[in-house]
């Protein structure tokens, strides 16, 4: 065949990428700038409802090339029509977090470099510098050298991966192999929890083929803290019915309340049991750095693994979260699968840590440019002084509530965590105080100035409804929290 080859054009001219980049970071800047400074100029919630955002977009791609000025314009005309600014200082919802500016500037070499560090051939700088930064880390947490580190996306996935450990390790204790056979025909296998652990351990043995129901949840004490006791009798129970007890899964910092379980009293029983203890520090766990809050993470150096998220309180832009664990030839074992294609000299020597042998994911991220770009920028001692600051903010929070006769603290502040309701005097009625407290979130959250939201616990054995106020980004200052805090007064006057 004489057909000559016409090739295609390519990507976008240098010049007009160093344009456009160029652009984009001053209007990052500026749009940062404007909501440090002047918040109130950017609503922290969105005045959208459901489908108007799509209904702003064409039903079909583009035929032809689109001009990137036109694609940039959509950014203020479309994309931040529906944001919810979770970089904004009135985000008090859920765990706030910050995309900090040397976050940023690590996501833009990041993508740019667009590694994929599976292999240490394939990445020898991703590998090596996860794997240093993260014993930085560790030695900031406070944690043995013993244990060993690796990034994943979310929480969520680093859990699957702990509980994926403790399943191997229970099922090697009775010699089976359910990587290469499955679960058929195996014990049922528990996994043990408090009734205010996350969601995402329910969704992790789903996945694994536990089952949710064999998640069995403990009940707490009045501090909203795994029963220890209960635990026992519920792992005994679980044996004398043949099932085969294999993790247990304390938590410091849960999520509704920031509660911690008793780590310690865990790890006892985890030994005594031969269980996988697997600690969900994802959002409290940097606070294992200061000295102040060192005694509530007192046994977690026990742990067979441990979660924490960077992303959450270490002001790194989304997504990166950390495992940690004293057993990662466990791990290797349940997740390591090397084609042949992906064989190399270095991975055969074991002169090289391969990073796709310890998790589900091939393709992996340069996430750990996040991270050290943050530590080395704040450094160890900035790092503490912005968590102290939101654990005070979030104290001077919870004392204007118990300052105020119409509020009432919920659940003992933890970090910078504080559970409360709105609860004027003469009602006591439950129902009436849920549609309380349920109107006045809506009409605060209506204000776009803050966005707070709630959970339920369990009072005395009476569900109650309850409003949570959360500090974690790096902009909030107390003029911010002052603020909230009017902004509730007015809406109940």
């Amino acid at each position: 065949m004489n057909e000559q080859y016409i090739p295609h054009s390519g990507d976008m001219p240098i010049e007009e990428f160093r344009r456009a980049g160029h652009y984009l970071v001053d209007w990052i800047a500026e749009h940062l700038r404007t909501v440090q400074d002047k918040p109130a100029s950017t609503p922290v919630l969105p005045d959208v409802q459901p489908g108007d955002i799509a209904a702003m977009l064409p039903t079909a791609p583009p035929e032809q090339q689109e001009a990137i000025g036109a694609i940039i314009a959509d950014l203020d005309r479309v994309v931040m029509r529906g944001m919810t600014q979770w970089n904004h200082p009135n985000f008090f919802a859920y765990f706030a977090n910050t995309a900090s500016m040397p976050g940023i500037l690590a996501e833009l070499v990041c993508a740019a470099l667009n590694n994929n560090a599976m292999l240490w051939k394939s990445g020898p700088s991703p590998t090596e510098i996860e794997t240093v930064t993260l014993d930085w880390l560790r030695q900031t947490l406070h944690l043995p050298a013993e244990f060993w580190g690796i990034i994943y996306d979310t929480a969520s996935v680093s859990t699957m991966h702990a509980m994926a450990c403790a399943r191997e390790q229970a099922l090697q204790n009775i010699q089976k192999n359910a990587k290469q056979s499955g679960l058929a025909g195996l014990p049922v296998l528990r996994v043990y929890a408090s009734e205010f652990v996350h969601s995402s351990i329910d969704k992790a043995a789903i996945t694994l083929g536990i089952g949710a129901e064999n998640v069995v949840k403990i009940p707490v004490d009045a501090a909203f803290r795994l029963q220890p006791e209960a635990l026992e009798a519920a792992i005994r129970q679980d044996r004398e019915r043949g099932f085969l007890p294999c993790c247990v899964v304390p938590v410091i910092g849960t999520t509704s309340v920031a509660s911690v379980d008793p780590i310690a009293a865990v790890a006892d029983i985890c030994e005594r049991e031969g269980l996988w203890m697997h600690v969900d520090a994802a959002y409290a766990g940097p606070t294992a750095m200061l000295d102040e809050c060192r005694p509530l993470f007192t046994g977690w150096e026990r742990a067979d693994s441990i979660v924490v998220n960077p992303h959450k309180w270490l002001f790194i832009p989304m997504d990166l979260s950390v495992l940690y664990t004293r057993k990662p030839d466990v791990l290797k074992a349940a997740f390591s699968l090397v084609p042949e294609y992906l064989k190399t000299k270095e991975g055969d020597t074991n002169a090289a840590q391969n990073q796709m042998d310890y998790g589900i994911q091939l393709g992996r991220r340069f996430r750990s440019l996040k991270l050290w770009f943050v530590m080395r920028y704040f450094g160890v001692e900035g790092l503490r002084t912005r968590l102290r600051e939101h654990n005070a903010l979030a104290g001077l929070f919870a004392n204007l509530v118990e300052e105020h006769p119409a509020f009432a603290i919920t659940a003992p502040p933890m970090f910078s965590l504080v559970c409360f309701r709105y609860k004027p005097e003469n009602v006591s009625d439950e129902a009436v105080l849920e549609r309380l407290n349920a109107e006045l979130m809506e009409r605060v959250n209506s204000t776009r100035e803050i966005f707070i939201e709630h959970t339920k616990i369990s009072i005395a054995g009476t569900p109650t409804y309850t409003l949570r106020f959360a500090v974690g980004n790096l902009h909030t200052a107390e003029k911010h929290v002052r603020r909230a805090f009017e902004i509730l007064c007015e809406q109940i006057s």
